[in-house]
């Protein structure tokens, strides 16, 4: 093998995050949020099918301060995720494919994710 110095390519912190990139990285993370979320319905799916006393006791589980959190951390991810599909759809349709689209809609599926959190959240509270 050669020792010749040959330049390294740049990694990721000599770029300055974009708005794009961290929605991208952020939809990535909202994925995997919603797959470990997944386990939880699939475990409160089962306590479901062993009874009223187990389903109680997931359900009270689930109504503390830690549990409502997750599940309105949850609530939002799917939010984020779902709207920002419905973006990168736009995207293979071929529009909003211009900076200024990229980054307005962007800021639409931001806001309108915790809008739609808070509206289910204030419905359910």
């Amino acid at each position: 093998m050669s020792s010749t110095k040959r330049p390294m390519s740049p990694h990721l912190q000599v770029y300055r995050p974009q708005l794009t990139s961290v929605l991208s990285i952020t939809h990535r993370i909202t994925g995997v949020v919603l797959s470990a979320g997944l386990v939880v319905v699939v475990a409160w799916l089962l306590a479901l099918a062993a009874g009223a006393e187990a389903f109680a006791s997931f359900n009270s589980l689930l109504a503390t301060a830690p549990g409502l959190i997750l599940l309105a951390a949850w609530t939002l991810a799917m939010f984020y995720h779902l709207l920002n599909g419905i973006r990168h759809l736009c995207w293979d349709a071929g529009w909003l494919l211009d900076l200024r689209g990229a980054y307005a809609s962007g800021w639409v599926v931001v806001a309108l994710a915790f809008i739609l959190t808070a509206v289910i959240w204030g419905v359910a509270l």
